[in-house]
């Protein structure tokens, strides 16, 4: 072979091993569902973890106006305190909502309880897209919410549930209808959401934990794709000096994951003193 063309051949093949092929990450938004069997289990998304201790202050820059809501409610006074206003993303809070509307319409399915654990417990994303689906998505939602008296409550569209607004006080509403006595979930299915919602992971225990002891919790974590922004949300029970309160907090717009936590304890923390 002549230099020449043994040059060009040797340019050719560096080329072509030289090409890798191009990754394209889904929206963080839209958790759907995968529709074949995988070959090997799914890995999760990872899981946010709280700041470290040193670093669970208030922000030295507080969040006002639409980027930050909260409410409490003392189940043994009946004292009620809420600040802030406007809708927020909901991000995974929403699933204890989708369990709740599922158990409004009768007992869950065997299929339908595997998938419930999980989602809770575990905030497992495709167990929450199933049970999205089982109860017909947006329509099913909104529905569910008009009964439930989440007024302020929207569903997201198609599979985007993570993106359902709601606001503080509907929040503190769904809460009531899990932990407080008059409920159309009834007893049986009250209990149900309570068990799970008080064997969440304990790296997921962050949030309004930090204003008592730990009962029940269900938080959200969102990054959206287009600002690069943060909302970070947590809805529970706690004791605080042996009274049972109800907290929903709610925030938006935070620069990173480890900020908006610390934001959100910190303003559960001012929500219950409130009180």
């Amino acid at each position: 072979m002549k230099p020449a063309i043994a040059a060009a051949v040797l340019v050719l093949l560096a080329a072509v091993a030289g090409c890798h092929a191009q990754v394209v990450h889904p929206e963080h938004e839209k958790p759907n569902r995968t529709t074949t069997a995988p070959a090997s289990p799914t890995p999760r998304l990872p899981r946010p973890t709280p700041p470290p201790a040193r670093r669970q202050r208030p922000v030295l820059t507080p969040v006002t106006g639409d980027h930050l809501a909260y409410a409490a409610l003392d189940l043994r006074t009946g004292a009620r305190t809420e600040q802030g206003a406007g809708s927020y993303d909901t991000a995974s809070i929403v699933k204890a909502d989708i369990l709740a509307a599922l158990l409004l319409r009768g007992p869950l399915t065997p299929a339908e309880q595997a998938e419930a654990t999980p989602m809770i417990e575990n905030s497992d994303n495709n167990a929450a897209t199933a049970l999205w689906n089982d109860l017909g998505g947006r329509a099913g939602l909104d529905a569910a919410n008009k009964r439930l008296g989440l007024v302020h409550t929207r569903a997201g569209f198609g599979q985007y549930w993570g993106l359902t607004q709601t606001t503080a006080g509907d929040q503190l509403t769904l809460l009531r209808l899990i932990y407080d006595f008059e409920s159309p979930l009834g007893a049986p299915a009250q209990e149900y959401i309570q068990h799970l919602m008080s064997h969440t992971e304990a790296d997921q225990r962050w949030g309004v934990t930090a204003a008592g002891a730990y009962m029940g919790i269900k938080n959200g974590w969102l990054q959206r794709s287009a600002t690069g922004l943060w909302d970070i949300n947590s809805i529970g029970r706690v004791e605080v000096r042996g009274h049972e309160v109800l907290v929903a907090v709610l925030s938006s717009g935070n620069t990173s994951e480890a900020e908006g936590i610390s934001l959100v304890q910190s303003e559960a923390r001012k929500a219950v003193e409130g009180l």
